[in-house]
C-alpha cells in the first residue's frame, strides 16, 4: 500500500507544479496601448508600443514630454510588467517608473518618479488592430465579347454571365455547341470560374474557364479538363 500512497502523492506534486507553472505563465502584451491620466487637472493621453520576448519587454511611450520615450529594463512576470523611462520637463530630466497588471485587454498602471515624490494610476487598453478589408467581389454580371486564335481563324465568343453571392450562370454563344451553358460557375475575389461543352467533330469536349477580371476586361485561360488544348481570350464588356 505504501508505493501506492507514494505514487499519489508524487502525482500530486507534479500537478500542483503544472498548476502553478500555468498560472504563472506571461500574458502577452505586444500590440499598441491607448490610456490618459492626470496631471495639474489635464488629461493627457499616452500610446504604449509594447514588444515582449520571453520575459523582456521593450518599445516606446509617446505623449510625454520627451516623446517617443525608450522603455528600459522592461520585464514581465506573470501578469506582471515593469519597465522605467527617462523624460525632460521644465529643462529637468525625470526617471519615471511604472508597474502594471495585465487583465484581459488592459494594463492598470501605477507609474511616477522614481524617488516617490509624485506618482498617479492610468489604465490602458489594447487598441484593436483594423481587420484587412474583405477583397472586393468583381462584377461579372453582363454581356463580354471576346476572340480567339484556333488553326488561323478567328473565333469570336460572346459570354453571357450573371453573378449572385459567388454564384456564375450563364451561357458561352460562338463554340460549336451554341449557345454552351455554363457549369459550377464561381466568383472569388477578382476571379470567375467555370466550364462548359461542346461538340467538335463528333466527340464532346468539356472547357474549363479560369478568368482574371480588372475594370472592364476578363482576361481568360480555357481549354480542354485534360488539359490537352488550351488558348487566352481577353473578353470586353459590351455597352
Amino acid at each position: 500500500m505504501g508505493w501506492k500512497i507514494t505514487l499519489a502523492v508524487v502525482a500530486l506534486v507534479v500537478l500542483l507544479a503544472l498548476t502553478v507553472r500555468a498560472r504563472a505563465a506571461n500574458v502577452d502584451v505586444s500590440g499598441t496601448w491607448k490610456g490618459s491620466f492626470e496631471f495639474g487637472g489635464d488629461s493627457y493621453p499616452l500610446t504604449l508600443h509594447l514588444t515582449a520576448a520571453g520575459n523582456t519587454l521593450t518599445g516606446t511611450v509617446e505623449g510625454l514630454p520627451t516623446t517617443p520615450a525608450e522603455i528600459h529594463d522592461g520585464k514581465i512576470s506573470g501578469n506582471k510588467v515593469t519597465f522605467w523611462l527617462n523624460t525632460d520637463y521644465e529643462g529637468n530630466t525625470y526617471k519615471l517608473a511604472y508597474t502594471g497588471t495585465v487583465s484581459a485587454d488592459q494594463i492598470s498602471f501605477m507609474f511616477g518618479t522614481e524617488d516617490g515624490s509624485w506618482s498617479t494610476p492610468m489604465t490602458v487598453t489594447r487598441n484593436a488592430e483594423a481587420a484587412p478589408a474583405a477583397p472586393e467581389t468583381a462584377d461579372v454580371t453582363g454581356t463580354w465579347k471576346g476572340s480567339f486564335d484556333y488553326d488561323g481563324n478567328n473565333v469570336v465568343l460572346t459570354f453571357h454571365l450573371t453573378a449572385a453571392s459567388g454564384v456564375v450562370t450563364g451561357t458561352v454563344e460562338g463554340l460549336p455547341t451554341t449557345p454552351a451553358e455554363v457549369h459550377e460557375g464561381k466568383l472569388d475575389g477578382d476571379t470567375v470560374t467555370f466550364w462548359v461543352l461542346t461538340d467538335y467533330q463528333g466527340q464532346t469536349y468539356k472547357l474549363v474557364y479560369t478568368g482574371k477580371v480588372s475594370a472592364e476586361k476578363i482576361a481568360f485561360n480555357f481549354g480542354t479538363d485534360d488539359g490537352g488544348w488550351s488558348t487566352t481570350l481577353t473578353a470586353t464588356k459590351a455597352m
